[in-house]
């Protein structure tokens, strides 16, 4: 079709239709920051809801609306799921919540916590507890071998 037979505002209709956030089937496991960091979300999804209404309403601002409804839909689920999961000091294996420093093959010494999905950030140096490293080291102690991304690494510290 023709640019000339489109109407100006369907770029505008078409990114207003913004398809919902996925949502992961797995257990909505928090740490306490993870629960804390949900909560804001959630909090920052209202407000932003609000003020995409206080702006004029849909006619005015669609893809605000959207994307503050798309969001506030999605950290309320989130929020209404979360399992809060309290670190057992007691255990000495690698579980939720930890931070866990291995040693890889090629001499490289890395940290990584293992977290909830919305709280993971591998930059930052935390993982999600469903990924295939945490996989690897949950149960695990120290001095303890895993097989990670194809190469063993040996867990020399849990905390």
């Amino acid at each position: 079709m023709s640019v000339a037979f489109t109407k100006e505002g369907d770029a505008e209709a078409f990114a207003a239709d913004l398809p919902d956030r996925p949502i992961s089937q797995h257990p909505n496991l928090v740490t306490p920051e993870g629960l804390a960091m949900i909560e804001a979300e959630f909090a920052a999804a209202r407000a932003a809801y609000a003020a995409a209404q206080a702006a004029g309403g849909v006619a005015d601002d669609r893809t605000a609306m959207a994307r503050a409804t798309r969001d506030l839909r999605y950290w309320s689920a989130r929020r209404s799921t979360a399992q809060p999961v309290e670190r057992d000091e007691g255990r000495t294996s690698v579980q939720f919540g930890d931070a866990v420093t291995f040693d890889r093959e090629d001499g490289r010494t890395q940290t990584f916590r293992i977290v909830g999905e919305d709280e993971a950030d591998p930059a930052k140096g935390s993982v999600s507890y469903v990924s295939p490293l945490a996989r690897a080291l949950m149960g695990k102690g120290v001095g303890d071998t895993a097989m990670v991304a194809g190469g063993e690494v040996e867990i020399v510290a849990i905390g």
